[in-house]
């Protein structure tokens, strides 16, 4: 029997043939004084249209906020549109129980049908080796469990987050990239961008930073971690892209022959690495997450360019060896490469509260629950979220949302998936509105209130707080 790929997404290798080369700068220079325009005013500023700061602004729109959603790329959803991540990670516990709604389970809810294949509802948690095996390889089976994880099409989903925002009453502007914040006396009170017009400012009661790699939260002075190793899965960068022209339904079938073993090793043999397709939501479509390169930084612009670089000449490289060797490939074509690179982290805050490994293991549940995740494995509860980690330590009128939330390498590890993004992000726009429909600092906010916002929206919960805190009497 073939060799498959159990409960591990895309088992990709990582490149470890490159060591991180820090480079200094050549000198400085000293801009002179400026005056910058005030384009907006608004009540919440999002910053980063990725899944957190798409469901930020959905939240804190539908409760009444004045919300503009600024984004540096053209379209919406981040890694899981433009990083073409179209497999959406697990949304149900391992006893087939949906724990990530609210506005993330509304975007899967309302994806077309030819958008989105996963199993159905009657089929989460079962243990059944059909069934299982029907959906391991679309990734939707882990620790022989069926799983709510399905693989959707990112244009659709684009459109979708398109149209979520707009229901919602938010501005929405594209080609604009957040350069500095701008820090009052109190806390922050807005944000300056670059765009092709030049320089600009937008103004709010609260900033949600879901820039992903934590740009507006350590401009603004608040400490960072990022202490992953270099040869860690999390610490590598790829780039995705599609191949068209497939028929995946012959390729699982050979994958599952005697032949496949050999297959690979030819492969390897041949172009070093050899990347495994996976399962589309349709069958003429193969998505290739593309080699895990290690030992780059995701924040130096020249170490992401060597990456696209070397992404691509694989990505041609590995066309020609699928379309001579692999059943199903014969007369496929580059659709699309990624127009966004593939971070799992760069920077992480250091907030009020941090997720931890030892939390979730112990299956602590926060006071301040904010949301659930699933656990990494059936011998672990669902994870409890808590909003302190979105919060940090020293700027009043700043959320943090997505994978760049305060937590621990190994809590990181499983919250930058798309999904949990949807999370956090759903949190902070919800709390950003409460704090300034009640004109309190955002950590004054009660729990309760914040619990139940997001509940009207339809997120999933435990039994609500007792006492009516507020975030930092939770902390205290």
């Amino acid at each position: 029997m073939g060799s498959q790929s159990g409960d591990q997404f895309f088992r990709s290798e990582i490149t470890k043939d490159r060591a991180s080369r820090k480079r200094g700068a050549q000198g400085h220079i000293v801009e002179p004084e400026r005056r910058v325009p005030v384009l907006f005013d608004v009540d919440v500023l999002v910053v980063g249209g990725g899944p957190a700061g798409t469901a930020a602004a959905i939240s804190a729109g539908r409760l009444g906020a004045r919300v503009l959603l600024v984004e540096r790329y053209n379209h919406l959803g981040g890694l899981s549109t433009g990083g073409l991540v179209i497999w959406i990670d697990r949304m149900t516990d391992w006893d087939g129980n949906r724990v990530i709604s609210g506005i993330g389970g509304e975007m899967m809810d309302r994806l077309p049908a030819d958008a989105i294949l996963g199993p159905s509802a009657k089929e989460w948690g079962s243990r059944e080796q059909d069934i299982v095996a029907k959906w391991r390889p679309r990734h939707s089976a882990f620790h022989d469990i069926v799983t709510w994880a399905p693989m959707i099409d990112p244009e659709a989903l684009k459109q979708l987050s398109l149209d979520m925002v707009r229901e919602a009453g938010v501005e929405i502007l594209f080609h604009a990239w957040a350069s500095a914040p701008i820090v009052g006396d109190d806390g922050l009170d807005g944000v300056i961008f670059e765009s092709k017009q030049g320089r600009f400012a937008a103004k709010a009661k609260v900033v949600i930073d879901t820039t992903g790699d934590g740009d507006i939260f350590a401009a603004a002075g608040e400490r960072s971690a990022s202490d992953i190793e270099e040869s860690s899965i999390q610490q590598c960068i790829n780039t995705a892209w599609l191949f068209a022209g497939t028929d995946n339904e012959r390729w699982l079938a050979f994958r599952n022959s005697d032949a496949y073993e050999d297959f690979v090793a030819a492969g390897r043999a041949a172009v070093g690495q050899l990347e495994p397709p996976g399962p589309a939501w349709r069958n003429d479509v193969a998505v290739f997450m593309g080699p895990r390169w290690a030992g780059y930084d995701g924040l130096d612009v020249r170490d992401l360019t060597e990456v696209e670089l070397r992404s691509r000449d694989k990505m041609v490289e590995l066309l020609a060896w699928y379309r001579k060797h692999a059943p199903g490939f014969e007369n496929a074509w580059i659709a699309l490469s990624a127009p966004q690179i593939g971070i799992r982290q760069t920077r992480r805050l250091v907030g009020l509260a941090q997720m931890t490994r030892d939390d979730w293991r112990s299956g602590v549940v926060h006071a301040d629950e904010v949301g659930i995740s699933p656990s990494l494995a059936p011998k672990f509860d669902s994870v409890s979220v808590p909003f302190r980690s979105l919060l940090p330590q020293k700027t009043d009128r700043l959320i943090v949302a997505g994978r760049h939330l305060s937590a621990d390498a190994s809590s990181q590890s499983f919250m930058r998936e798309i999904p949990q993004c949807w999370l956090t992000g759903h949190a902070a726009g919800a709390a950003a509105a409460l704090a300034v429909d009640g004109s309190i600092p955002v950590a004054a906010l009660s729990v309760v209130d914040i619990q139940q916002a997001l509940r009207s929206q339809g997120a999933i919960l435990r039994d609500p707080v007792s006492a009516s805190m507020g975030t930092r009497q939770v902390a205290e």
